[in-house]
Order: structure tokens, then C-alpha cells, then sequence
């Protein structure tokens, strides 16, 4: 496989977080500069991170431990299998953490 292209995306990638980055900046500096309130560029998410994640990769784990045993039993090729059970069981992890997650805003809400 051929990693030439990675060069130019690489270098496009972080022109174009630096430049982000900046603007972000000066887009707060105005807004404090005008009177809103710092607390609003908090994150408004109150769940951790990790859990997404370790979710997501618990399930593209699954996905390719079953990818591995349904090709060898099955008359599918090994590439269909995994990627098949990788995309099912990743999202499928992150339907469960949208569940999740909608029950702990629940209970922090007291609903």
C-alpha cells in the first residue's frame, strides 16, 4: 500500500487545526471582551468520555473476535465477516451508550 498521500493530508490536517485553534481563540477573547460569561465554553456534557469509548472499542472488540469465528464457520470470506461484525457491534455499543447516557441525565435531572 502506497503512504504518499499521507504527506499532503497530514500536512493539510494541521494547517487546518492550527488555523482552528486560532480562531476559537479570538472567537472567545470577543465574546468575554463583550460580557458573556466564561462558564459558557464548558463542555455541557456531564458524562464521561471514556465510557463512549470504551464502549465503542469493547464492541469492535466483540466484533472481531465474532468476525474471526463466523468466517471460519460460514461459507463467508473472512473480509465480509469482520467488517460486517465490526461496524454491527461497534454501533451497537454506541446505540447502548446513547441509552446510557439518556438514564444518567434522567437520574441527574431527577425525572
Amino acid at each position: 500500500m502506497s503512504t504518499e498521500f499521507l504527506i499532503p493530508v497530514s500536512l493539510f490536517a494541521m494547517i487546518f487545526g492550527i488555523v482552528y485553534i486560532i480562531v476559537r481563540r479570538k472567537e472567545r477573547l470577543a465574546m468575554i471582551e463583550k460580557g458573556a460569561d466564561p462558564s459558557l465554553f464548558e463542555r455541557g456534557s456531564k458524562s464521561p468520555a471514556s465510557l463512549k469509548w470504551g464502549m465503542l472499542f469493547v464492541g469492535i472488540g466483540v466484533g472481531i473476535l465474532l468476525g474471526k469465528i463466523f468466517a471460519a464457520y460460514s461459507c463467508l470470506g473472512e473480509d465480509a465477516s469482520m467488517f460486517s461484525m465490526i461496524c454491527l457491534f461497534g454501533g451497537l455499543s454506541l446505540v447502548i451508550y446513547h441509552f446510557v447516557e439518556r438514564a444518567m441525565e434522567k437520574k441527574d435531572t431527577g425525572q
